[in-house]
């Protein structure tokens, strides 16, 4: 009998990993590539990396990609960092170049949901999950499920002091004030004005979500202080009967395929 395989990707702003999972029920093996800014070579890429991560015959495959999608999923309507892949048949284009059928979803709720279910936010009714990387975007997951929505979810895009909160705490927007990455800034006050904007834009949307747990994930994390963040939103939520959980993500670069592979087992019945 040929072995089946299953493909995870996460087309992220910066770079993008694909996964194999041969049962679909745990990650066998990754490999991560820049993410190209051609919607056409990045299609291609997915297409040899994943040939020669799976081999043979793919079963079916799921991910994200960072940026707003179509109601229906198919394709991206605005990717403020990958611009050349709004529009695009993205869903219709992988199932023709991986023959298998693709289910696709923004990748900050793939990795909020691969959080919920198998890392910081196990075990929590409702989790939100945040993500400040080279964007900042999030999601929430309830009873292990990503929640319903109209048209995705895009709490980086709330504005803060007459400013979108994307563009005063993103990776990318960093990079281009500072003239350097965002982990070579070293100047403590950058980090706290941060830490600040980011409290403030949690405290919205703890007000809207009303979750148990908030999970942070994302790059730039390993600059931010929890501690700094909890004691702020327990300054700003002083009216709340509890203060939610604040807690870093645990799975790492690979939230994000975790919720893929959630995704494709459920869908599979795995």
């Amino acid at each position: 009998m040929m072995q089946k395989n299953y493909l995870l990707f996460d087309i992220g702003a910066t770079n993008t990993r694909l996964a194999v999972s041969k049962t679909g029920r745990k990650i066998d093996a990754t490999v991560i590539f820049p993410t190209p800014k051609k919607f056409t070579d990045g299609m291609k890429q997915i297409r040899e990396t994943a040939k020669k991560l799976c081999g043979g015959k793919i079963a079916a495959s799921a991910g994200g990609i960072a940026g707003a999608l179509s109601k229906d999923k198919t394709k991206l309507y605005n990717s403020p960092n990958l611009p050349d892949w709004n529009g695009k048949p993205l869903k219709k284009t992988l199932e023709r170049l991986l023959n298998t059928s693709v289910s696709v979803e923004n990748d900050a709720a793939l990795a909020g949901l691969g959080e919920a279910v198998l890392g910081a936010g196990q075990g929590q009714e409702i989790v939100m999950y945040m993500t400040v990387s080279t964007g900042v975007n999030g999601v929430r997951v309830v009873d292990g499920k990503i929640d319903k929505t109209a048209y995705g979810f895009e709490i980086g895009r709330q504005i803060l002091g007459g400013k979108i909160l994307e563009m005063g705490i993103g990776g990318n927007e960093m990079r281009k004030k500072f003239g350097k990455l965002p982990e070579e800034i070293k100047n403590p006050k950058v980090w706290k004005e941060v830490s600040r904007s980011l409290a403030i834009g949690i405290y919205n949307s703890i007000l809207h979500w009303s979750p148990h747990v908030v999970v942070l994930g994302g790059g730039l994390m390993k600059s931010i202080s929890i501690a700094d963040l909890r004691k702020d939103l327990k300054k700003y939520l002083d009216f709340y009967p509890a203060v939610p959980q604040i807690k870093k993500a645990i799975l790492g670069d690979l939230g994000g395929l975790y919720g893929a592979l959630i995704t494709l087992r459920r869908s599979a019945r795995l």
